[in-house]
């Protein structure tokens, strides 16, 4: 055999798995929006880790009730990966972010075309960039990381930050702010068109149509901040403050430490984290009550640390993800589930497309990787 030939064969073996994958699945297609949006933004907020019984576990400890809980749409997300097991970050925000399952550590490709010779599936940001919404990613967690990545790149393995980074500084995505990778420099950053921002006071001097890319050292999950040192709540605040605009915009928000916290069973720490995700949650949905046309929808990508109900108190039992339900919280869209109803997490993301107005067959979508 040629050797010269062998990536256009592999590519084409990709593209014939991924479309028979896609068969069985029954999605696909290049579809194209409806005539009406009923939604105009969205701010999607992922509990890293975040459990129902995390929620529970919070509210007995502090004696008060958590902003999610007062969402009137309450239901819980089915997760796990491709084979039906129990989901990593990178499965969990994979199905999230583009509507399919697919294996733990994979970001953003189909389990046929690992590698996305062929092919891969669009994720929400790229479908309302599509529509020229501007859009957003904020965690507390690195730009890199599993759940940032899922919806701004599309690698094999989430361990690959370099790759992941670069994807993200070419995306075109108006604002994506984490912690600080290590991997770029302010110049770096510019080559790409972007702004470095590294505190508060760099945030402020954002001007319209600036794209942003923020690099911080401090723990953004704790409740308390500054004007130099954000929290991931102001974070929330200062990009809806940025991305709102008369075409809409679409916001990802992920608190990390929930999980991070919870895999070391750090209860005290948890507890903050989700107190300050909670915080984010209010600042945003407060947006919503006043602009209307906006859809909140909060949940998880799976559960750490098989939270439990022993002895009287809410415990951790394990270090390790479970397969457990999470929460789903909604508000904008009351028809988005049925009161108490559990739907796969991949469903969730098609959901918010409807909200936005898109037509069935526009998402899932595949994208042609030599498009």
């Amino acid at each position: 055999m040629d050797i010269n030939l062998l990536p256009t064969l592999l590519k084409k073996f990709f593209a014939m798995l991924t479309v028979l994958s896609l068969l069985f699945a029954g999605i696909g297609g290049t579809g194209t929006e409806t005539t009406e949006t009923e939604i105009k933004n969205v701010i999607f907020f992922i509990g890293d880790g975040m459990g129902p019984n995390h929620l529970e576990k919070t509210k007995a400890e502090t004696g008060e009730e958590l902003f999610m809980d007062t969402l009137p749409v309450q239901g819980f997300s089915k997760t796990s990966n491709y084979t039906g097991g129990v989901t990593d970050s990178a499965a969990g925000a994979t199905a999230l972010a583009c509507g399919i399952r697919t294996a733990n550590g994979r970001v953003g490709v189909y389990i046929t075309d690992p590698f996305a010779y062929a092919s891969y599936p669009m994720n929400l940001t790229e479908l309302c960039m599509e529509r020229g919404m501007k859009t957003g990613i904020v965690t507390s967690d690195s730009t890199a990381g599993a759940t940032p990545a899922g919806f701004s790149a599309h690698v094999f393995q989430r361990k690959y930050t370099e790759d992941i980074t670069k994807q993200q500084l070419a995306s075109g995505i108006d604002l994506i702010w984490g912690l600080s990778t290590g991997l770029v420099t302010p110049e770096i950053v510019a080559e790409t068109g972007y702004k470095y921002v590294e505190s508060m006071e760099d945030i402020l001097a954002l001007e319209d149509g600036d794209k942003s890319f923020g690099q911080f050292t401090n723990e953004l999950w704790r409740l308390a901040g500054g004007s130099s040192y954000p929290t991931l709540s102001q974070l929330t605040e200062a990009a809806i403050d940025l991305l709102k605009n008369e075409n809409g915009f679409f916001l990802m928000v992920e608190g990390a430490h929930i999980d991070k916290h919870s895999h070391s069973n750090k209860a005290e720490e948890m507890k903050e984290a989700l107190l300050e995700f909670d915080k984010a949650i209010q600042i945003a949905t407060e947006f919503a009550m006043a602009e209307g046309n906006t859809l909140i929808v909060v949940t998880a990508d799976h559960e750490t640390g098989a939270i439990k109900y022993k002895n009287g108190a809410y415990e951790f039992t394990s270090g390790s993800h479970s397969g457990a339900n999470v929460p789903l919280r909604v508000y904008g869209c009351n028809d988005f589930i049925k009161p108490g109803q559990a739907i796969k997490n991949r469903e969730i993301p098609v959901r918010v497309a409807k909200a936005l107005g898109f037509a069935e067959s526009a998402f899932p979508r595949t994208i042609d990787a030599a498009a």
